[in-house]
């Protein structure tokens, strides 16, 4: 009877206070939200599987959440996994994307692979064909960053030296086989493994799926696995590791700004993730992404906290 009442007794005052704790963690939740937040249900952002990416996904998922979503983050190898689910909009609903990048994505899927490229250098004109390329697939562009990160191929220092290279041109001069360690759609696009061939005349002879950027890469260089290493221009792990990246002196990369892509069917129900990610948008620049960039691959910070300071130092939290 005595164990009894000493177990009834605890319970009791056990109770209030795991109450107390469980609404201490909702208010905790409720301050992320803006004021006034409507309830915009679950959804999910996917990005590619790199330190950048990362980033991305997080700085979305503040946004999203403070305007009164429960935002949930995916990073996947390549464009190539997610970009179907994402016109369903079934498991993934807002995806972390480049201007030139997602329209030749949404290009060769529509047209082919050996579709005429419609991306160009000049933002505005490739937002033009993006839109109408979405428009078909049932997916939306929002605004798109003055931030861009366009693709850039590097080397070692030891083999820029050893060969005089400063240029893709120099490589293709070159005439050797080439292994290039890429993102894993790398081989079919124009900006890459298609351009690369046909506008500088390397001879790429394999590809490693390592990524774009991003660890696997750098080993794969460093290593002597592969010849080329893709990374992205704004990324520091270039300059930190002592790679030359090679000039694009004949123009092959377009406009990369980056730009939130969205499921349409489900923007028409929650318009109010436009105006949150239109907020980052207005104010990512590309300085801003480099220092972001390097906080992770290089300080080695977690990508949620990173994103965290950013939005609230730019006061897109309040």
């Amino acid at each position: 009877m005595k164990k009894t009442l000493v177990r009834r007794l605890a319970i009791a005052l056990v109770a209030p206070l795991m109450l107390a704790a469980a609404a201490c963690g909702s208010s905790d939740d409720d301050g992320a939200k803006a004021a006034g937040a409507v309830d915009g249900g679950p959804v999910t952002i996917v990005g590619q599987d790199f330190p950048e990416a990362d980033v991305l996904v997080y700085l979305y998922k503040g946004l999203l959440d403070h305007a009164g979503f429960q935002a949930s983050v995916k990073n996947l190898g390549g464009r190539d996994l997610y970009l179907d689910p994402l016109k369903a909009g079934t498991d993934f609903q807002v995806s972390t994307d480049y201007l030139s990048s997602m329209t030749e994505a949404l290009n060769r899927a529509a047209n082919g692979d050996t579709a005429p490229v419609v991306a160009s250098n000049d933002p505005a004109a490739t937002l033009v064909e993006l839109n109408k390329l979405a428009a078909a697939a049932g997916l939306t562009a929002l605004k798109p960053a003055e931030a861009q990160d366009a693709n850039g191929f590097a080397v070692t220092k030891e083999f820029a030296e050893a060969n005089n290279l400063t240029s893709l041109s120099d490589l293709g001069a070159l005439g050797q086989d080439l292994k290039l360690a890429a993102a894993p759609d790398c081989k079919k696009r124009p900006d890459c493994g298609v351009g690369l061939a046909g506008t500088y005349g390397l001879k790429i002879t394999e590809f490693l799926k390592t990524g774009f950027g991003g660890n696997d890469t750098v080993d794969a260089l460093k290593k002597g696995e592969v010849t080329v290493g893709q990374f992205g221009t704004s990324d520091p792990v270039v300059e930190k590791n002592g790679f030359v990246l090679l000039t694009d002196d004949k123009g092959l990369q377009n406009a990369e700004n980056l730009v939130p892509i969205v499921n349409t069917a489900w923007l028409k129900e929650h318009p109010q993730a436009e105006a949150a990610l239109d907020a980052l948008s207005a104010v990512l620049t590309t300085e801003d992404l480099a220092t972001l960039i390097g906080q992770v691959a290089i300080g080695r910070e977690k990508a949620p906290d990173v994103a965290q300071a950013y939005l609230e130092a730019k006061g897109l939290l309040k």
